[in-house]
Order: C-alpha cells, then structure tokens, then sequence
C-alpha cells in the first residue's frame, strides 16, 4: 500500500503537511493487564497445620509415657523375682563354696605335708578380713 493511498491524498509534498494520524486504545478501552500475583489458598491454613502438628505430638508422648509404665513395671517385676530368689541362690553358692573349700583343704595338706611349719587353711597374708577368692573358683587349674 502506498502512502498516498493510506492519506487519502494525491501526494505528499512534505512531511509536514501530513495529517497527524496517531494510534489510540480501542473504544471501550484496553482490559486490565493483570500485574499482582494472586496466588490461590489451597490446604490448610497455618493454625491448622500447627494443631495438627502438636496433636500428634502430644498423642505420641502420651504413647511413650504408657509405654514407659509397663516397661517400668515389667522390670520391677524381674527385680522383684531375683529379690526374692537371691537366698536360694546364695545358699547353693555357699554350700557349693564349703565343699570345694574342703577340697581345697585337703589338696593343700597333701601337697604341704613335708613343709615343716606349714599349718593348712591359714592365710598367706597378715590380714584379719577374710576374703573369698576373687574368681568364684578356688582351683582353676583342676579343670
């Protein structure tokens, strides 16, 4: 298209004697550009994420704290059994000990017979308390 058919003219002689044609918005208007950012609310709000949060948390603990309980009375009850069978048990830890003390006895008087000055059964060390052998066994070299 040429210009003289745009201007509705001959010809142009000049710039000047155009006619001021300027472009505009369309009647009505142009429609709102959408600039904001709208981000839509979807899930739950922060309050309920919050006592959602601490509801589970205190079920737990109450959970936990149950728990607690019964292992702690399940362990009283073991407590409570070797408590009550503990005499039973020394005793038969003493009377093992007595007859491996005689034993014990009776070996060192075989073997220190000819010691002149040897008593059997006294201790080797100047002290009053008497003490068990730390091992629980008065000769580990029999086995």
């Amino acid at each position: 298209m040429t210009e003289a058919f745009i201007r509705k003219k001959p010809g142009m002689v000049s710039v000047k004697e155009m006619p001021i044609l300027q472009d505009g918005p369309p009647p009505g208007g142009f429609a709102p550009v959408r600039y904001a950012r709208r981000i839509p609310t979807k899930g739950p709000s922060a309050v309920a994420i919050f006592l959602a949060t601490f509801t589970a948390f205190s079920w737990g603990m109450y959970e936990v704290g149950k728990g607690n309980k019964i292992r702690r009375a399940l362990k009283e009850e073991k407590y409570a059994a070797r408590r009550a069978i503990l005499p039973m048990l020394q005793a038969e830890e003493d009377e093992r000990f007595a007859s491996e003390w005689k034993k014990y006895l009776e070996e060192e008087a075989r073997i220190m017979k000819d010691v002149p000055g040897w008593k059997v059964g006294e201790s080797v060390y100047h002290s009053k308390r008497w003490m068990p052998p730390a091992s629980g066994e008065l000769r580990p070299d029999v086995w």
